[in-house]
């Protein structure tokens, strides 16, 4: 079995130094020994193959503190973890100066399309189908997408050869540019379509019914795929993206699939207790007022809030009751008032002998 040479030694440098100093080193070696400059020659390709294996070892801090204490033994036990390739090695410093130089695709997919849309409370609710107007790059008609006049064809450009680069040879490095002629694209229109002006696409006015599902919200954003605009030299069209905007309602509020509304009720609807018909997205509904139902009390209505827009059941109705002080009293009002005062008793009075308890306490 051949024994391994120092891997500082196939570098040709000092074991103190930096990495810096290795990859300098590296650079010089790949470039002379690399298999695409020396073909045929056996010895340059074994030589670049024991250069990476060097680097790959002593650029890595990790790497080369376990060579440095253990030698090639210690460097071996990352061999299992992965690491470097030699072409990624050298792609690294240099990039893919040796491969051949690909065509450009010329399909591309088209651009995305934003869209605003209001509408109203109920309809977010329910859900809704809006048709909507917008422009957009259409594929031309009249030379079918390619960007010719028609009776004629896009030709491979004279400059690069059909390929979309030009390369130039500097001594033994071979460099790729996109071609200035025909922009990568590797074909050029020599008789442009005059309506399109050889663009392959126009913009066109579009018509489109888009259905709003039940539950959308304020915010929200729907993803109509393939009415974007269409893609170029055949390529797929892009989406069209809804804004929804949802315009604020006079009587209800609305916080996730719940849905909440304010009623007033008379003084004495709250003191007696009734039947209160409240409003809700579906109507009026019926609930229970208690005698002695405070001011702010909320009362909850299963079923008559928003649906989960993935289906699913509906959200809640939340209904807060709020009992109005009677104004502009008649003095036979008033004297009805000044009377049930004076029936009232201060130990039945709950709420403000609770009220004045805390604050007892609180004082002393």
């Amino acid at each position: 079995m051949a024994v391994k040479r120092d891997y500082y030694e196939i570098l040709g440098v000092e074991r103190d130094v930096t990495v810096e100093e290795i990859k300098k080193a590296y650079r010089k070696l790949a470039l002379k020994h690399h298999p695409d400059k020396n073909q045929g020659d056996g010895d340059s390709e074994e030589k670049f193959k024991e250069i990476n294996e060097a680097y790959s070892v002593l650029c890595d801090e990790e790497k080369r503190a376990a060579y440095d204490r253990f030698g090639h033994e210690g460097a071996g036990a990352f061999a299992s973890g992965g690491g470097f390739g030699f072409g990624d090695i050298f792609g690294e410093f240099f990039g893919d100066i040796f491969s051949q130089p690909n065509k450009k695709t010329r399909r591309r997919k088209g651009e995305d399309l934003r869209y605003g849309v209001k509408i109203k409370f109920e309809e977010a609710v329910f859900g809704v189908s809006k048709e909507i107007k917008f422009n957009r790059y259409e594929t031309c008609s009249s030379c079918d997408g390619t960007g010719a006049k028609k009776g004629t064809k896009r030709v491979a450009c004279p400059v690069c050869r059909g390929t979309g680069e030009i390369r130039q040879q500097q001594g033994f490095f071979s460099i790729s540019r996109t071609c200035y002629k025909c922009k990568g694209e590797g074909e050029i229109i020599e008789s442009p379509c005059p309506v399109c002006k050889g663009e392959g696409r126009v913009i066109n006015e579009r018509k489109l019914e888009i259905k709003i599902p039940a539950g959308v919200d304020n915010g929200n954003r729907l993803k109509v795929s393939g009415e974007g605009s269409s893609g170029i030299f055949g390529g797929q069209n892009g989406d069209l993206y809804v804004d929804i905007a949802v315009e604020p309602h006079s009587l209800f509020k609305r916080e996730g699939n719940d849905i909440f509304v304010s009623v007033p009720i008379s003084f004495s609807q709250a003191a007696l207790g009734c039947e209160l018909e409240v409003p809700t997205i579906d109507g009026n509904s019926e609930i229970k007022i208690s005698p002695g139902t405070q001011s702010g009390t909320r009362f909850t209505i299963k079923g008559k809030g928003a649906p989960r827009i993935n289906g699913g059941s509906r959200g809640s109705e939340f209904v807060d009751v709020i009992v109005e002080t009677p104004v502009n009293l008649t003095p036979k009002q008033k004297k009805l008032f000044e009377e049930l005062a004076g029936e009232t008793k201060e130990k039945k009075r709950t709420l403000k002998k609770s009220f004045m308890d805390k604050i007892k306490s609180f004082i002393f």
